[in-house]
């Protein structure tokens, strides 16, 4: 699973698993929230992270950008491995990862004013002179469709769109390699839902920003990725490039969810395929594959054994028995 040119970032075998304590008697549990994820991506490349609510895509942005600790597995940036680092050295990675969070009120300071909120990831490595501060933040704004006058407002003077559009002035400041992208335009309205990714896209085409890009809207998925990969109960189960992905979906999940986008055509009538029961606990995963108890193709070995990602034709892999891989 690697993309032609040299990767910015690369994981391997990333898993997180959290301690509990569940019922009366507070027995000791473990959440495999993820459960060893693998994939590399390319400068100036969107690769989209798909699946249901609590599968765990979050969970891998946080821990790429060491938000949370992996319990284990391997995350290289410039082929440098950082899952490693102590905190101070680790402060010097972050220069080059940035986050763009899901709502963009809540992830700004309502007591800053957006030019300070924009200039802290400059102050803090180091901006040479107020002036020279003054006017790269001046930059970003423009860089964002934001106007210089609107530097002294505070968040809650901006509309959605635009407190969107500050956190992402926010993110690009210090010129990072990886942009992970958790539900970025999720809360926002459809029109300035398209505004955002276009500006997304904008400036990836300038820059050549990497995006991870965290998401639920399949529509916006395809719209904004080079490559998709689609996770479920903690893994991957498939990845491919859009195009391959949702002409000729490999995994029944992924046929699921592509089966459940409304098409734009009142006199289409599209194959729903409805998945029956609820997905898996995370502290109890089925044995086998794990998406098993609800795959209506589901066979004996299913149950039993757990299938491995493979590359069912040329950049296209998946993970299910049904798919014996290429020769």
């Amino acid at each position: 699973m690697t993309v032609a040119a040299a990767p910015v970032l690369e994981v391997r075998g990333l898993k997180k698993h959290f301690r509990l304590r569940t019922g009366l008697l507070r027995r000791p549990a473990t959440v495999l929230a993820v459960d060893g994820v693998s994939f590399a991506l390319a400068a100036g490349e969107t690769l989209g992270l798909v699946g249901e609510s609590g599968c765990g895509k979050s969970t891998v942005g946080k821990m790429i950008l060491r938000l949370i600790d992996p319990s284990a597995g391997e995350i290289y940036l410039d082929r440098a491995r950082v899952d490693q680092l102590s905190r101070a050295a680790m402060r010097q990675s972050r220069r080059h990862l940035q986050m763009v969070f899901q709502d963009p009120y809540a992830s700004l300071n309502p007591r800053m004013r957006a030019r300070d909120i924009v200039a802290e990831p400059l102050r803090n490595f180091g901006a040479s002179s107020r002036a020279e501060l003054e006017a790269q933040v001046a930059g970003l704004f423009e860089q964002v469709g934001l106007r210089r006058d609107q530097m002294i407002r505070f968040p809650h003077e901006f509309s959605g769109g635009q407190r969107q559009r500050l956190v992402i002035a926010r993110a690009l400041a210090l010129r990072p390699k990886l942009i992970v992208c958790d539900e970025p335009v999720s809360a926002l309205d459809v029109s300035v839902q398209a505004q955002v990714i276009n500006l997304l896209s904008d400036l990836q085409r300038d820059v050549g920003i990497a995006y991870l890009f965290i998401a639920h809207d399949l529509a916006v998925v395809e719209h904004i990725s080079h490559r998709v990969a689609v996770m479920y109960l903690g893994r991957i189960v498939e990845l491919a490039d859009k195009r391959m992905l949702f002409a000729s979906p490999q995994h029944p999940y992924t046929e699921a969810l592509l089966s459940a986008v409304p098409v734009p055509d009142p006199r289409s009538r599209p194959r729903r395929i409805i998945l029956q029961g609820d997905v898996p606990s995370p502290i109890e995963p089925p044995p086998g594959c794990p998406f098993h108890t609800r795959c209506p193709y589901a066979e004996p070995r299913c149950r039993v054994d757990t299938p491995v990602m493979r590359e069912v034709r040329p950049g296209h892999f998946a993970a299910c028995h049904l798919r014996p891989g290429k020769e």
